[in-house]
């Protein structure tokens, strides 16, 4: 006998109750492992100084309703990230700024107006793909596509030989552009997928009411694909935030992002622990933040043209 889920079109619940425990705590497992670095830099950066490095390591902020030992266990602290922007280098000095701010500022700026100078271009492009498509239209994707396929390595050579030719070494003209042309093919390959699930029925109806195809594109088009547009700036947003490699090779101290600064060295007193551990978690907030203010949209962006009426 049909359920009425079936009985009515219905789909099915999604949940632990259809993937069944066995499949859920294995996933569980998986994922915890995968993630179990990333939770210790997190707790890292919380962590008092005494216990950064304490034998035997504390490990959780919590004994877990006491099944976690109290020897394994720190009080979480704010303290290490009043050390981000001015920190004690040497002891008993006084306080200097780390240039955080200044790399903070980059690493927002260089990442934000190159992922939207690559929305913009790509989202033009897309449509175009989509909805004129040329003779040979597969074939210039996979031209565009090719730009992703070299890995990094490969091409920075000829990039720092041209940045030093043409003057773009060291600013942020150069570093934006850059990032803008490598971000360019992924865009345009995501908001095209977006632009051919659309209906052309309503297009023409606008096209039929006198509307020109500047109309066409901003009133009836865009609109629809807010979600693949939010969606494709925080992949991209990412991508370009995490960067390191051209931005090591192509930029100077006033133009660096925080990708460089991670990995700088720690000249007076060895690696400090604590303000490399802060220094990450804030680096990894700004992506994050961003990926959960457009949660919905990314949800919707990603299961666009999964159901088809």
């Amino acid at each position: 006998m049909a359920t009425l889920a079936e009985k009515f079109g219905l789909r099915k619940a999604s949940g632990v109750g259809e993937a069944g425990w066995g499949h859920t705590l294995i996933v569980a497992l998986v994922s915890l492992i995968y993630f179990l670095p990333v939770l210790m830099i997190i707790f890292t950066a919380f962590k008092p100084s005494a216990q950064a490095l304490s034998v035997p390591p504390t490990l959780s902020p919590t004994s877990l309703f006491g099944l976690i030992p109290d020897q394994f266990v720190f009080t979480p602290t704010l303290e290490n990230f009043g050390q981000v922007f001015n920190r004690v280098m040497v002891s008993g000095n006084a306080a200097e700024p780390t240039g955080f701010d200044v790399f903070f500022f980059n690493s927002f700026f260089i990442s934000s107006v190159s992922v939207l100078l690559a929305l913009v271009i790509g989202t033009l492009a897309s449509y175009g793909f989509s909805r004129y498509p040329l003779k040979g239209n597969d074939t210039y994707l996979f031209i565009i596509l090719t730009t992703r396929m070299l890995p990094a390595i490969v091409v920075i050579i000829p990039i720092i030989l041209m940045f030093r030719t043409v003057g773009l070494s060291g600013s942020y003209v150069g570093i934006i552009m850059l990032y803008t042309a490598f971000n360019l093919a992924f865009t345009i390959w995501m908001m095209k997928s977006f632009f051919d699930e659309l209906s052309y029925d309503v297009e023409d109806a606008a096209r039929i009411d006198g509307s020109s195809e500047i109309k066409v594109f901003l009133k009836i088009c865009l609109p629809q694909v807010v979600a693949g547009l939010a969606a494709t700036f925080v992949f991209g947003l990412i991508l370009t935030w995490n960067e390191f490699l051209f931005a090591f090779s192509t930029t100077q101290d006033k133009a660096r992002p925080m990708s460089v600064m991670l990995v700088g060295a720690e000249q007076t007193r060895g690696v400090d622990y604590l303000f490399v551990g802060t220094r990450m978690v804030t680096m990894m907030s700004v992506p994050i933040m961003s990926a959960l203010l457009v949660q919905k949209y990314i949800v919707r962006g990603l299961s666009l043209g999964a159901v088809k009426g």
